[in-house]
């Protein structure tokens, strides 16, 4: 009898640190030119980057750098949520500065305060390559985001004086002067490491809720304002920009006292951009604006300021249908996200352009589709990777001054609009939905290992079906479905996920014609989570049909229908997902193995309702759906006429092992990095 699956390489909470490089070196790349700092002198201030009518320019030894490519960093790991930034240790950093530096990349964006080490690490890296740092763009977000609840507005005390603080302890941390006790949600220790003198801007804020900046611009409309030294708002300013306005003045002051100064920029979205998109179906993504240009700095502020947008090339959904999109070509074809960044970069005629979010997922599944392929989802990691590379050069060719990737690594814990009411929300961190495609946008992959004592065997006595191997991990079930005398030709396997209802799942493979698919039974289809409406595609179908996933409600646009869009996720994807292979395609989930007589499968845990693996929880029926915890799943195999059944239990978990390695393709992205910032 076979073995019980394969020897652990990971033991529960090991990351694999050494074997997981995948050719990026340690030591960085050498640019063609010289990057290190060279600040010049404006009024007594260091200056090492400044934004105005004429650009963003970066101050190095080899002169000044006007378009600059960079990366998102999150702070998270899996298995943990981004509150929990403490988490995060020095060989962390030490690692990912390398890989970064590696591919090329030199501009680090953060959301949020991390931890001392980052800081340390930072500038010993940057010490030890002082001809291509790795510069620093800080972030700061809101602590409070409670604005976006009824009645309150950005200028509820609570939120503005957490705000205030987050901007002072911000500044503190890059200065090397800062010491917070620990607290939920935020970085604590000792920070006493100047980077400032790789310091390239600050980016603060977050995306604003467009119901709550409108409530902000009427409920606070005779607000008193008193224009700062460094950041005033102009006359026709809402509330709400008048109140970022004050904010930056603030950052603005405390970086002056310090000697400094550099671009200071808020984060802004399509959804609350100042453009107008009348054929924008869905009423809240243009509701209201935020312009940039109605918060300006004095001459008192060298640094300047610049438009920084997180702007994604598949929503919203005006990208489709706005005529003045669809007129710009890039690369000799109509493109509507060229159209797009080109008209913002045509609006702020007194400041340069920053797409400081752009990319796509490499998941299985996606939550909207997007011109010219340009998903939400449902892409390769080498399609991801290109298309991150192609994404970089457009915005560089609209005129903008720079664009960093969404994101360094793949992160857990994210939700999205189509997944989130078919999982058990306070335990998304803890496993790796190949469905919510939130989760794969990294271009480092944080794979899970194999659950421990996961593995469970069946071995019938007689017939075409030799033996089961079942064995778990964060993202997947696996299966070997091993035939006695030959390869199974056929296979179906019925899942019952709730206990006492039937099969809920079924899983059919036809090796021989090459396909493989997952059914659901009608009453636990997913879509009818997302949307009350009665979709014709579903509604024609039998009890059984194909595992689908919503990717737009129906809507209306310019009086015309557009029915509700769906994917067929449940076609699986034959392949190897072996990420050593050259025939590598990380969205296969089964493959044929003649020489062991084998049939492999991954299936995703939310494909076979799964709402939470970790704790062996299950999708029930219901809208809202019911959660039901379940000692494991049922699996009933038919396998070229041979039937046999396994009740499949897992061990429960807090924590699972994973390793990182660079995405396939991601040398591809690297060399648009060195390209754009040579």
């Amino acid at each position: 009898m076979r073995r019980l699956g394969v020897v652990l390489m990971v033991v529960l909470g090991l990351v694999c640190l050494a074997a997981c490089d995948s050719g990026a070196s340690r030591g960085g790349t050498t640019p063609k030119s010289d990057w290190s700092p060279a600040p010049t002198r404006v009024d007594g201030l260091s200056v090492l980057a400044e934004a105005d009518t004429d650009g963003l320019r970066l101050h190095t030894a080899s002169g000044d750098k006007t378009f600059l490519p960079g990366i998102n960093l999150g702070s998270s790991v899996p298995t943990r949520q981004p509150g929990e930034l403490d988490v995060l240790t020095a060989d962390d950093y030490r690692r990912w500065f390398g890989e970064m530096a590696g591919l090329g990349i030199r501009v680090i964006r953060v959301y949020t305060v991390h931890p001392p080490a980052f800081y340390d690490e930072l500038a010993a890296w940057n010490r030890a390559h002082p001809q291509s740092p790795l510069y620093l763009v800080q972030g700061v977000y809101l602590p409070d985001e409670s604005y976006v609840e009824p009645g309150r507005t950005l200028y509820s005390p609570s939120v503005d004086r957490a705000f205030t603080r987050e901007l002072a302890d911000a500044g503190a941390a890059v200065h090397g002067d800062l010491t917070r006790a620990p607290q939920p949600g935020r970085s604590s220790g000792t920070w006493h490491t100047d980077v400032s003198p790789w310091l390239l801007g600050w980016i603060v804020g977050v995306e604003w809720d467009p119901d709550a900046t409108a409530r902000t611009d009427r409920l606070e409309r005779d607000a008193a304002y008193r224009p700062g030294t460094y950041f005033r708002a102009t006359g026709d300013a809402t509330a709400t920009e008048r109140w970022i306005a004050r904010h930056l003045d603030g950052l603005a002051a405390a970086e002056h006292e310090r000697g400094v100064s550099v671009p200071i920029a808020f984060v802004n979205w399509p959804t609350t951009d100042p453009l107008s998109h009348p054929q924008e179906p869905m009423r809240q993504e243009d509701l209201v604006g935020v312009d940039a240009e109605h918060v300006l700095p004095t001459r008192a502020w060298p640094g300047g300021t610049f438009a920084s947008f997180h702007a994604y090339p598949y929503y919203p959904d005006f990208q489709r249908y706005e005529p003045g999109l669809q007129r710009t070509t890039w690369r000799g074809r109509p493109d509507p996200y060229a159209g797009y960044v080109r008209a913002l970069r045509d609006h702020f005629t007194s400041m340069p352009l920053v797409i400081s979010e752009m990319g796509v997922p490499s998941s299985l599944g996606s939550a909207h589709l997007g011109p010219l392929g340009r998903d939400q989802g449902s892409h390769t990691e080498q399609q991801a990777m290109q298309t991150d590379a192609d994404l970089l050069h457009l915005v560089h060719d609209q005129g903008a001054s720079g664009a960093f990737v969404f994101s360094w690594a793949d992160e857990w814990f994210k939700r999205t609009w189509n997944t989130q009411d078919s999982q058990v929300d306070a335990r998304r961190q803890l496993w790796h939905d190949p469905l919510t495609n939130e989760q794969w946008f990294g271009v480092l992959a944080t794979d899970s290992a194999r659950v421990p004592d996961s593995g469970h065997e069946l071995t019938p006595a007689s017939g075409a079906l030799e033996y089961v191997l079942a064995e778990a991990d964060a993202s997947y079930l696996h299966l070997d479905v091993t035939g006695r005398e030959a390869t199974p030709a056929k296979a179906s396997i019925l899942v019952d996920s709730v206990p006492g209802e039937g099969p809920d799942y079924r899983v059919d493979v036809d090796a021989a014609a090459g396909t493989a698919r997952v059914s659901v039974r009608r009453d636990l289809e997913p879509v009818r989570l997302y949307t009350r409406e009665a979709i014709p595609a579903i509604e024609r179908q039998s009890a059984w049909h194909v595992y689908r996933q919503i990717m737009n409600r129906s809507y209306e646009v310019a009086g015309k229908h557009h029915d509700a869009e769906l994917g067929d996720v449940g076609d699986l994807v034959r392949g190897d997902w072996d990420p050593t292979s050259s025939d590598y395609d990380s969205l296969a989930t089964w493959q044929v193995d003649d020489a062991h007589r084998t049939l492999h499968l991954r299936l995703p845990w939310s494909m076979l309702g799964l709402a939470d693996p970790s704790s062996r929880t299950a999708l029930g029926a219901g809208n809202p759906a019911e959660l039901v915890r379940v000692p494991g799943i049922g699996l009933t195999f038919d396998v070229d006429g041979a039937t046999a059944r396994m009740d499949y239990t897992w061990p429960t978990w807090n924590h699972v092992g994973y390793s990182e390695r660079l995405k396939a393709g991601s040398g591809v992205l690297g060399e648009a990095f060195r390209t754009l910032a040579p």
